[in-house]
């Protein structure tokens, strides 16, 4: 089974552009968008014709901002975040058999200490939440835009953002946290130190063109599921948002 994350920041922009080409190639039974942009009352006609047979979509209270759209080749039973409030529409989880599957749209800390808080808030519910998944006897995966970098060589230039956030000590000690609960980040599971592997880059500079950008889209999966991912991937040829997809291939066969 493959499956792809992409913030796409802001669906509508991305249709646009004939943005979805890409996925007659890639063939992901599911895909995740996170930082929408849109209500679900104006999702594009052109995402309903992409060949998937569950859409699931969580838009924010306030138009125009964050939300997550989940689109699948199977049936799963879908809700939205069990473990914080979530107006911002960043959560859609998705059960079937023994999996739980979550399309996250971390929060930003930048703004200001207030937004840092509640971005580290949102973490330390959601890492509660699903290690009692795992006590329960769940396989687990989430994917999405963290929000966060988590080890030097997943930046550009580490000694230069050590003190923003998205690569702040904080920050980067949740992730730490998440590994030490057993959770695998999948990218570096299957490609080691791979350097220069990023999904975002700023849209100032020429930052793409150049290369200096942040790893901070994630699938992490619960050790339960170690033996079965088969592969791990950034997609960073495709553009149409200042993040590019992330993906993996992961045998579930008897576990749906």
């Amino acid at each position: 089974m493959k499956l792809i994350s992409w913030n796409v920041n802001g669906l509508r922009a991305v249709a646009a552009k004939d943005g979805f080409a890409w996925l007659e190639q890639q063939k992901p039974d599911f895909l995740g968008f996170q930082e929408i942009k849109v209500r679900e009352s104006d999702v594009p006609a052109e995402i309903y014709k992409l060949g998937f047979n569950e859409i699931s979509v969580n838009s924010a209270a306030r138009a125009g901002y964050s939300g997550v759209m989940s689109l699948a080749k199977f049936s799963s039973a879908t809700q939205k975040a069990a473990f914080f409030d979530d107006d911002e529409g960043r959560v859609l989880e998705h059960r079937f058999g023994n999996v739980v599957l979550f399309n996250i749209y971390f929060p930003n800390g930048q703004k200001d200490d207030a937004r840092l808080a509640y971005k580290m808030d949102f973490y330390a519910k959601f890492l509660a939440y699903i290690q009692e998944l795992v006590k329960q006897g769940k396989d687990v995966i989430f994917c999405g835009d963290v929000n966060t970098a988590h080890r030097e060589i997943d930046l550009k230039n580490p000694k230069a953002n050590a003190k923003t956030s998205g690569f702040l000590p904080i920050e980067r000690a949740w992730l730490d946290e998440v590994v030490a609960c057993g959770f695998i980040d999948t990218f570096r599971h299957v490609r080691g130190d791979a350097a220069d592997a990023y999904s975002w880059w700023s849209y100032r500079f020429n930052a793409r063109a150049k290369n200096v950008g942040w790893r901070i889209d994630y699938f992490f999966i619960s050790s339960s599921l170690k033996d079965r991912l088969k592969d791990a991937f950034i997609l960073s040829d495709i553009t149409g948002s200042d993040h590019c997809p992330v993906g993996i291939e992961i045998d579930l066969e008897g576990l749906i």
